[in-house]
């Protein structure tokens, strides 16, 4: 039995040496190789050797068994785990079973058995309990992505194939992200109370590239033909920020699939991807990809026909109905999306389950594939139950209310197609809500299923923003969308900046008394003020303080097509600075200018309007597809002081290009005709703040009301010369007075782009798009304007300042001044007392054209992490004399 014991003590010290070789140890890493890594060892399970037969009995009896070194387990529990029992007959095969049985358990770093005649004496050494574990190096994946993956915890016990599993799976989780260099080593440190912290030391290592693609069999198309079809892409100079350089199986077997379609819609029907190899380069940085391919024959297609067991599928008519015709090169894609177009004309006649099952017909020695499509026999398919899973806020009615057809309809998969554009243009729930359909009771019966993904239905908006005319500007709205979850709108705006404050309240019912009726209203106040610099001190032309409110009433007329009716009643006060703009108690034209000396004053407007609009888009709030139009007209007159007719029209139609780009043209205009007559005899019969004004944000590329008739008046006169005054045109733009006037009609139309990028910046929310605006506000009554000739004395024919009284409204010509010699200036500005001076001025009329102004420009969308970022840039291709441009603008803002 000696021999039994010396030998157990060499198996414990080999098994000790791996953990107890210092304070902190170290195991190898488990080896990475270019798919995955290999195995761990199988444990070191000490046996017992045979002794010759005359020197042990060949069997014995278990007098005893003693347990020692034991801690935290209790004796019992451990010979739990064991099969030996006093009394029991045993050989040395028991006790070595008795080893295994204890290694099995991995609770215990050494361990040994020594027997004593019978008297069997099991002494242990336990495994350390775990206190941290730590991880050291991770940058690029942060710890909550990592520790969901390891198993190893506080107050385990710690055990190597515990270590070597969780090495194996962070490594794994490096190799997701294409970091195949990535390295991991355990490390444990030694603690009192037999505790160990257990250290992963990563080393994660740079992303594994694509550094190139071959691609070995091809001739009808090239290796970029090819390679523009995958989504994997080699590294280079215009792929650096891409991220679809980085190597992913996943992407492999994409990228196949995407080649073989692009080889099938090309007539290619025999072929197929024989080999697709990603090799790692020695220093693991690198893959390189070889696709071996065979092309196969060109087929076109043969005889296409379309046999039906449905009464309502009339093979003479739908096959008629169909894209391919015989000749034609064959296109799998194009098969494809037969079967799904005749899946859905089956359900418009209440079939869900039509079963299309194309057939081909492979014809080698004429290269022509034959089609018959059949369509299967099946019940006509009506609604059992609609259900509604998902939904925690939004009531089941409000989802309910939007389904074009009810249970017990017939089914009918236009109606389920325009139920989910109506849900989705909602904004509720997740983008692209499906609704599921599951075979019901019976055969005829089916259940629509909706599960809903609901998503943030308050916004909180912050925009900000810089203007030549406004300086700063900042603009703060809340608003629900979803009230109580009753589908309910609530808002509330503030606007604030040196143009202009604002403040609104609004209520919208979209369903009065659970009736396809919405009713809505608001209440707001508005104050607008209009300045310019003088001497680059600024000062404000003219303040119009609008209060009132509207309320708003819609009904549908068809399924597309609804009708709106609105009353507003507003009370404007325009008025001007009277200590700066008025001589006496009139307007002065000469300062205020003879358009803001019309404009001033109360009025009321009691204004009666409707709107007829048409909308078949997909998704109102993100349209993909379909198209919209509104004619509006609102009537002034009703009551109050202002008299005149409105009318506004707007069409957009959305356009899938493919591959995800989204077009959209718009375009929009309108034109007040006056029905009372005019101010005074000299202005125009549609006041300056009831007309046009078009800018930004309408058109990108020019600043806020920065087109269309305007008036600037330019201040700075050299009059050294008298007789020839000099009128200096190159002063900034902001140091000038600049004065939209606005006009009775306006056009603007718009081309845009949506730009789809990769998976990953479509997670983060990026959605690029490029536009080209164009547009103009035209036509109102030139006004009189104040020149250099307004300030020649007749008596001598020079410029001179105007000298004024405004106590007595008296004015006279300013008179030449001396300087300290007595010798005369040429400076024509002395005022007698009581009289100030005006320095001379000239304003000219820009921009009362209907020629087009053109602007281009970029602009991205993001859903940033603090809420909806929105940034263009865009140039004016083509601007009048006198338009305000602009490059760049952005908004933020939040949802809730």
């Amino acid at each position: 039995m000696n021999s039994v014991a010396s030998h157990n003590f060499t198996a414990r010290t080999q098994l000790s040496a791996l953990l107890m070789a210092g304070t902190m140890l170290a195991w190898p890493a488990a080896p990475l190789l270019a798919q995955e890594a290999a195995p761990p060892p199988p444990p070191v399970v000490p046996t017992l050797p045979v002794p010759a037969p005359e020197a042990v009995p060949t069997a014995s009896t278990i007098r005893s068994i003693t347990v020692t070194g034991n801690q935290r387990l209790e004796s019992q529990t451990i010979l739990s785990y064991l099969r030996l029992r006093v009394g029991q007959s045993y050989d040395r095969a028991t006790l070595d079973q008795a080893l295994k049985d204890l290694a099995a358990t991995e609770l215990f770093k050494d361990y040994q058995i020594t027997d004593d005649a019978g008297a069997l004496t099991i002494q242990v050494t336990e495994n350390p309990v775990i206190n941290r574990v730590i991880l050291e190096g991770n940058k690029r994946l942060k710890e909550d992505k990592i520790r969901p993956e390891i198993k190893l915890a506080p107050r385990q016990i710690f055990t190597r194939s515990k270590v070597r599993a969780d090495v194996a799976r962070i490594i794994e989780l490096y190799k997701r992200q294409g970091r195949f260099a990535a390295t991991v080593e355990p490390k444990m440190v030694q603690l009192d109370q037999n505790r160990v912290d257990v250290v992963f030391e990563i080393n994660e290592g740079p992303k594994s590239k694509v550094r190139q693609i071959n691609i070995l069999g091809n001739e009808k198309f090239s290796d970029g033909d090819i390679k523009d079809e995958m989504a994997t892409k080699e590294t280079g100079l215009l792929t650096m920020l891409s991220s679809n350089t980085t190597y992913d199986p996943d992407r492999l077997a994409y990228d196949q699939q995407k080649v073989r379609l692009f080889y099938l819609q090309n007539g290619y029907a025999d072929f197929r991807v024989i080999s697709a190899v990603a090799e790692l380069t020695s220093n693991k940085q690198d893959f390189i990809i070889t696709y071996v391919v065979e092309e196969g024959e060109r087929y076109k297609f043969g005889d296409v026909n379309l046999e039906s067991s449905l009464r309502d599928f009339k093979p003479e008519t739908m096959k008629a109905m169909l894209p391919m015709k015989t000749g034609d090169w064959y296109n799998a894609k194009q098969v494809e999306d037969t079967v799904e177009s005749l899946s859905e004309t089956a359900g418009l006649f209440g079939y869900a389950f039509a079963d299309i099952n194309p057939e081909f017909h492979r014809n080698p020695e004429t290269r022509t594939m034959d089609i018959t499509f059949n369509v299967g026999e099946s019940p006509r398919t009506y609604v059992e139950r609609i259900d509604v899973n998902g939904n925690t806020l939004t009531q089941d009615k409000v989802v309910r209310r939007e389904f074009r057809l009810n249970e017990g309809d017939a089914f009918n998969s236009f109606a389920v197609k325009r139920t989910e554009g109506r849900l989705n243009s909602l904004g509720y729930f997740q983008e692209n809500l499906e609704i599921e359909r599951k075979e019901g009771s019976a055969p005829d019966r089916i259940i629509l299923e909706t599960n809903v993904e609901e998503k943030p239905t308050g916004e909180l908006s912050l925009s900000a923003g810089f203007s030549s005319i406004e300086s700063f500007l900042v603009q703060a709205s809340i608003r629900q969308r979803n009230f109580r979850g009753l589908g309910q709108q609530l808002q509330a705006s503030v606007n604030y900046s040196s143009y202009s404050k604002s403040v609104e309240l609004g209520f919208t019912e979209p369903y009065l008394f659970d009736r396809n009726i919405s009713l809505g209203g608001s209440v707001y106040r508005r104050d607008l003020n209009s300045f310019n610099f003088i001497n680059n001190d600024r000062r404000t032309t003219f303040e119009q303080t609008t209060t009132g409110f509207q309320i708003n009433v819609g009904v549908p007329l068809t399924e597309y097509m609804s009708a709106f009716g609105r009353y507003s009643l507003n009370f404007d006060d325009v008025s001007l600075d009277r200590s700066i703009y008025y001589f006496g108690d009139e307007c002065d034209p000469l300062v205020a200018g003879r358009y803001l000396c019309d404009a001033i004053g109360k009025r009321t407007t009691s204004l009666l309007g409707f709107t007829l609009a048409y909308d078949d888009r997909d998704n109102s709030r993100r349209p993909t597809r379909g198209q919209s139009f509104s004619f509006s007209q609102d009537f002034a007159g009703l009551g109050g002081s202002v008299k005149y007719v409105r009318s506004r029209a707007a069409a957009s139609k959305h356009f899938n290009l493919g591959s995800r780009f989204i077009l959209n043209l718009s375009a929009e205009g309108g034109y007040i005709y006056p029905l009372g007559g005019r101010p005074t005899p000299t202005s125009d019969k549609v006041r300056l703040t009831d007309r046009f004004f078009l800018g930004e944000p309408q058109m990108r590329g020019f600043d806020i009301r920065g087109l269309g008739p305007r008036v600037i008046r330019y201040s700075s006169v050299d009059i050294s010369d008298p007789a020839n005054p000099v009128l200096d045109t190159t002063i900034d733009r902001n140091q000038l007075i600049d004065d939209a006037l606005g006009g009775r009609a306006y056009y603007q139309g718009r081309v845009e782009v949506d730009i789809p990028l990769g998976s990953g910046a479509k997670e983060m929310g990026l959605r690029p798009s490029i536009f080209l605006d164009v547009g103009s506000v035209f036509s109102v009554k030139r006004p009189n304007l104040t020149t250099l000739a307004n300030f020649k004395d007749p008596a001598d024919n020079l410029t001179k300042y105007l000298c004024r009284n405004a106590a007595t409204g008296d004015q006279q010509f300013g008179t030449q001044g001396t300087d300290s010699n007595g010798a005369p200036t040429g400076n024509y500005s002395i005022c007698p007392d009581g009289y100030s001076s005006m320095a001379p001025f000239e304003e000219r009329f820009y921009g009362d054209t209907w020629m087009p102004r053109v602007s281009i420009g970029a602009g991205v969308n993001w859903n940033s992490p603090f809420g909806p970022f929105r940034i263009d840039f865009a140039y004016a291709l083509r601007k009048e004399e006198g338009d305000d441009t602009k490059r760049f603008s952005f908004n933020v803002g939040t949802q809730f």
